[in-house]
């Protein structure tokens, strides 16, 4: 076997093609030989592993592609593996081709056709894979905006994908859940915004209910982390824990550190939690608008709608 076979070969998580095999000077006589011999082992039809015993999901992504053919790239929840958007490795492996072809999917890949794959794909990563941005949306589709605002922030702060891209990305795409709000919603990803309770914070409380526009995700001085939203001339944190974040003890100890040096540097710090947004964030906004009266905002707090306790009377004595 020369140099090149073997360097297909392992960049391929030990597969190799009939087709490769052949031009890489293999007999189809050879190819029997050794696999009657289980040097090598079939795993899909016209695709064999060349290291028997390897049975992790990135050789069967591979093998999937491979067995695909031509233009064949990861897809949806597989994309989303690849690129680290999904933990869980896959118990099916996504693959598009190309909609003019027509490829029989083994046991254990689904295989979707495209019109739009050639746009889609991207053109360096290996495996072939759908671009991240649009990976965000095929995961998102028929979800919750929450869980579409979550990934996009999840794939910004992996730096595979911009605001500006998964908006071009999300212009592409008809039928896409949730188009409108996500359009939205990706600007303020892009200012600081980086989970979906950080964004209903940012539109549901601060905005809502007209609180001074706070800076978001402050570096803490001496390379202690950020801080979630800051209202820095008067000296308010807010810290906001996710539906299922800071779950764990180290978690609850870094955030009691950071706290503690938000005290020594004069400033309070109020944590909310999920809870505390949903299905409102009003009863939020009004303690966070008497805390900021208190500390000398001289602006005013505002209803968000009919009923909206924000506002209220009593509030303005709280802060007094």
């Amino acid at each position: 076997m020369g140099p090149l076979l073997r360097a297909r070969i392992l960049g391929q998580a030990g597969l190799l093609t009939r087709a490769q095999a052949l031009t890489g000077g293999f007999t189809a006589e050879a190819i029997e030989w050794k696999l009657h011999r289980g040097q090598w082992v079939r795993v899909v039809p016209g695709v064999y592993l060349t290291t028997p015993g390897r049975d992790d999901w990135e050789m069967r992504a591979v093998a999937a592609l491979l067995g695909a053919g031509s233009g064949a790239a990861l897809f949806g929840r597989s994309a989303g593996h690849a690129w680290g958007l999904v933990k869980p490795e896959p118990q099916e492996i996504e693959v598009v081709i190309p909609a003019e072809r027509r490829v029989r999917a083994p046991e254990g890949v689904v295989i979707r056709r495209s019109r739009t794959l050639t746009d889609r794909i991207h053109p360096t990563e290996w495996p072939h894979r759908v671009r991240a941005e649009h990976t965000v949306f095929d995961l998102a589709q028929g979800g919750t905006f929450d869980r579409a605002v979550a990934l996009a922030a999840k794939a910004i702060g992996l730096e595979l994908a911009t605001p500006e891209g998964l908006r071009a990305a999300l212009q592409q795409r008809r039928g896409q859940s949730h188009a409108r709000e996500l359009l939205d919603a990706l600007a303020d990803v892009a200012d600081g915004a980086e989970s979906p309770a950080e964004l209903r914070y940012l539109r549901d409380v601060e905005r809502a209910h007209a609180l001074p526009m706070s800076r978001r995700q402050v570096p803490i001085s001496g390379g202690g982390g950020r801080r979630d939203v800051e209202y820095e001339e008067w000296g308010l944190v807010v810290e906001i824990d996710g539906q299922l974040g800071h779950a764990a003890w180290t978690a609850r100890q870094r955030d009691g550190r950071r706290d503690r040096k938000a005290a020594v540097a004069g400033k309070l710090t109020v944590r909310c939690h999920w809870s505390d947004l949903v299905p409102t964030g009003c009863e939020l906004a009004a303690d966070l608008g008497a805390i900021l009266l208190a500390r000398g905002w001289a602006g005013q707090l505002e209803a968000c709608g009919e009923g909206c306790p924000a506002a209220g009377p009593g509030r303005a004595a709280l802060a007094g």
